[in-house]
């Protein structure tokens, strides 16, 4: 059954990369007019994020981020038809990298670094950091349940340059390189809400007190790895812009979570910037309530 859905969806993918850019985008628009005004995808999380993290907006604005954002998420979709085409000459064109000097500077001076960054803007065309940066990039993938658009899918997000390994593996993988000498930037993205029997820390995002991601400074911490945090800033449409900005080179001096809270105050720094190209519609605020439940059943 995978293989029949794999050949029946894959071509259509395929042949959809091939299209001028303009010509994705009507669709997108389409696909817009169907997600908002007919099924009303995700309509309420999206609004009901807004109104948790923006409180002080009115109405009409929490509407109109929320229909620009869903405008966005169809761009996005099909910004990640067309990585499976996509050329060095168009995706430096359409994703610029503005000072990858300073990632570059790092690398010279033979320290790895844990990349960390958000569900901003566009981050699958991040997968061009390895055009523009010195040394290997490293990324993990989430194993899809079919394994030909499994394959499929490595192969696009790596033709680049990206070495992936599975998530689940990720520690292993590090160990690997830190032992062997390997230098590296390995991209991690920690603004999603982690698993709650898995949380290791709680930290305040838009005045709200919720579950935090602390793998990439345990990381960074074990491995001795310089904490750089890019940010993706949508310049216009189908048009993007990335900047690296450095949170430490000295992981090992901070106190913990230090770095996992400096990395939140940022990335809710970005987002106030287009709060409607962020990821809106997954529940990132969903375990807001259940703090003294983790103190009691799962804290370490």
């Amino acid at each position: 059954m995978d293989l029949l859905i794999y050949a029946l969806v894959y071509p259509i993918i395929w042949l959809m990369s091939r299209l001028p850019m303009r010509v994705l985008y009507l669709f997108s628009d389409f696909l817009f007019v169907m997600i908002y005004y007919v099924f009303g995808y995700r309509k309420k999380v999206v609004v009901a994020n807004l109104k948790t993290a923006f409180p002080e907006k009115s109405e009409n604005e929490i509407k109109s981020i929320s229909k620009k954002f869903l405008r966005h998420l169809t761009d996005l979709i099909v910004e990640s038809i067309k990585s499976f085409s996509i050329s060095e000459k168009e995706v430096l064109k359409r994703y610029k990298y503005k000072n990858p000097e300073l990632v570059n500077e790092i690398i010279k001076e033979g320290k790895s670094i844990a990349l960390t960054g958000a569900h901003q803007a566009n981050w699958e065309w991040s997968f061009s950091l390895p055009l523009v940066l010195d040394t290997t990039v490293f990324g993990a993938y989430t194993r899809l349940g079919n394994k030909y658009f499994e394959k499929t899918v490595k192969e696009s997000r790596m033709k680049f340059g990206v070495v992936g390994f599975k998530t689940s593996e990720t520690v292993k993988a590090m160990l690997n390189n830190y032992t062997n000498k390997i230098q590296g930037v390995y991209i991690l993205l920690s603004d999603q809400s982690p698993v709650l029997q898995k949380t290791h820390h709680w930290q305040e995002f838009f005045g709200v007190n919720v579950p935090v991601h602390s793998g990439a400074e345990m990381l960074a911490k074990k491995f001795d790895l310089t904490v750089v945090n890019y940010v993706t800033r949508k310049i216009k449409r189908g048009y993007y812009e990335t900047e690296f900005e450095l949170i430490t080179d000295t992981p090992r001096d901070f106190k913990d979570y230090e770095i996992s809270d400096k990395f939140i105050a940022i990335t809710e720094r970005n987002i106030r910037k287009q709060p409607e190209f962020y990821l809106w519609s997954h529940k990132r605020f969903k375990h807001r309530h259940r703090y003294q439940e983790w103190v009691e059943k799962y804290k370490k």
